[in-house]
């Protein structure tokens, strides 16, 4: 039996195609990189946290995808000038799906918000802008088609990324969001050329994290690598159920 993915969807408003009627969605490449990885996607709407518990039980791990910044307000920050639009109701379901994958020992793989939002969840913190960040020396939302490789990353090879990549790689970069402190529970993995974090795993065996800054889903079509961190996660999500 093929593993269910729960993807962490978004809303979109006032698309004019729609005639304004709102969408829940999530991007076409996590729904491709998941079926290509011989699972089957199933897209969260934005829901009450108290039914996190109720989603994960049906669904054998969790991704969660880019979209809107993640409230300063849940690391003790006002907003700065710099923000973006946010989406508390959102911020506040994944962190329970997130706390409830965790316990239920569901794998979770977390793309550039979603890294940003689980770093939040276990008491990590964000740069509102990487313009903050006092070593910025790399564009980080890049003018390049986002399907190509803009940054180079320098990557533990020890790490699952490391054993996907090898120890540098070129990837896309579309993010104004950054870590700026570590949660306790992760540990850095991948470096863009600036010092900035570019993906994190989980410290513990025990629990199966991987989050990148970066979008492998715009990527699939041009960088055949980036369906490994799909494939990856795949395999994780059979190794827990097994």
């Amino acid at each position: 039996m093929k593993p269910l993915i729960g993807i962490a969807g978004n809303i979109l408003l006032d698309h004019d195609a729609m005639n304004g009627f709102p969408i829940t969605y999530t991007p076409q490449g996590f729904v491709k990189g998941v079926q290509q990885a011989n699972a089957i996607p199933v897209v969260f709407p934005i829901s009450d946290p108290n039914e996190a518990k109720e989603y994960m039980s049906k669904v054998d791990g969790l991704l969660l995808a880019g979209g809107q910044d993640v409230s300063p307000l849940l690391f003790g920050e006002e907003p700065s000038l710099k923000l973006g639009a946010t989406y508390p109701a959102r911020d506040a379901f994944e962190i329970a799906l997130v706390k409830e994958a965790l316990h239920q020992a569901k794998p979770i793989f977390a793309v550039c918000r979603g890294l940003q939002l689980l770093n939040v969840a276990y008491g990590g913190t964000l740069y509102q802008d990487v313009s903050d960040y006092p070593a910025l020396a790399v564009q980080h939302i890049q003018l390049t088609h986002f399907e190509t490789g803009a940054h180079t990353i320098t990557i533990d090879p020890d790490s699952t990324i490391g054993k996907i990549f090898g120890d540098q790689y070129v990837v896309n970069t579309y993010h104004h969001q950054a870590i700026k402190n570590l949660a306790d529970p992760f540990k850095a993995v991948a470096w863009s050329k600036d010092g900035l974090v570019e993906a994190f795993e989980a410290k513990s065996s025990s629990q199966s994290i991987v989050a990148v800054q970066w979008h492998p889903e715009l990527m699939l079509s041009h960088d055949v690598m980036m369906q490994r961190l799909f494939t990856d996660f795949v395999k994780r999500v059979i190794k827990k159920m097994t």
